[in-house]
């Protein structure tokens, strides 16, 4: 049984995947700053609940956000086998130096995009240690670090080549349906690094999980026409952007149509929810639900959470030795109960 652990970590993105196999995916890190060091938090504080609370109810779990690399040393994971930093921004790589340290990360995924680099400074949330790691791992200049700029269309042992079927163990693959060449050389030109943003779909026994990282309009208009197959009627949609609103089209949900889709921490203000509202798609917060883990099994996606205030409300509640609660299945081929 493979885990996808959908992680509270504030205005930022970071998912960790545990293979079957044993292996570990992660995308992204926030909030992985060294202890005494974490300034996200302190960036939500001006925010008043009301911003946070319509129309879902405000849960409050953006106080009590997860550390990535504190994390993955309780749940056991002494090294990461690929981590995929979906685009340079900076709330996707908020302590890519302290994971560099603390954990060792054999491949690192470069989808290829540049732009320049920040500026840093004492009013600055983002450490300048970060992207100078990021530098780093993309120049090869990290021991031990193999760095791979896979593609959309990209063939390899790991990705865009797992087995033909669903009904196979698709083990460890990811399927790369963003960005292409010439996304990333756009998104490079423009300086936006939204559309060269990875969009990976992660083929679980229990369903297909599409990760959405930061992309925008050009990248899906792309998926639509090129990976319609890959990522129509998904089970779960980690949101583009962090479910926020960003001016965008969300022409994209009609053909991925997630049984459930998952959000990061932000103003309610600035979250889509119409767009999902409006076409029945249900939604997770982090805000609601704290830490998120997905359990892949045969009959579907079970469904856990951190929060159990937010997950009493469930009629699937059960309290869990570990402290999570599971919450609902997103069965197989239609969704059950979350």
């Amino acid at each position: 049984m493979s885990k996808v652990h959908f992680l509270n970590v504030g205005n930022g993105s970071c998912s960790i995947i545990q293979h079957a196999s044993g292996r570990v995916s992660m995308i992204d890190i926030c909030n992985g700053s060294p202890p005494g060091l974490q300034k996200l938090a302190a960036s939500f504080s001006g925010g008043s609940s009301r911003d946070f609370a319509a129309p879902y109810g405000d849960f409050k779990m953006r106080d009590h956000q997860t550390n990535p690399i504190e994390y993955l040393l309780e749940i056991g994971v002494p090294s990461v086998f690929r981590f995929i930093l979906s685009h340079p921004d900076m709330d996707h790589m908020d302590g890519l130096k302290a994971l560099n340290d603390a954990i060792a990360i054999q491949n690192f995924w470069d989808s290829g995009v540049r732009r320049e680099k920040p500026q840093f400074g004492d009013n600055c949330t983002y450490r300048e240690e970060d992207w100078d790691q990021y530098e780093s791992l993309c120049d090869g200049n990290s021991p031990g670090v193999t760095v791979v700029r896979p593609r959309s269309g990209s063939r390899f042992q790991f990705a865009n080549k797992g087995p033909q079927n669903d009904s196979e163990d698709r083990g460890d693959y990811l399927t790369i349906v963003a960005p292409s060449t010439g996304l990333v050389q756009s998104a490079s030109e423009s300086g936006d690094a939204n559309d060269g943003s990875y969009v990976l779909v992660y083929r679980s026994c229990g369903g297909k999980i599409v990760f959405g990282g930061d992309a925008h309009d050009d990248t899906w208009d792309y998926i639509l026409e090129k990976h319609r197959q890959d990522v129509e009627n998904c089970a779960v949609l980690i949101a583009p952007h962090h479910g926020r609103d960003s001016d965008r089209s969300y022409d994209f949900l009609d053909v991925l149509a997630p049984k459930l889709t998952l959000f990061g921490c932000a103003p309610s203000a600035h979250l889509g929810y119409g767009a999902w509202s409006s076409r029945n798609l249900k939604i997770i917060t982090n805000n609601q639900a704290g830490n998120i883990i997905l359990n892949s099994e045969d009959g579907g996606i079970s469904v856990c959470v951190e929060n159990q205030k937010f997950a009493s409300n469930f009629k699937a509640y059960e309290p869990l030795a570990d402290g999570y609660s599971f919450i609902g299945l997103i069965a197989k081929p239609t969704m059950a109960v979350v």
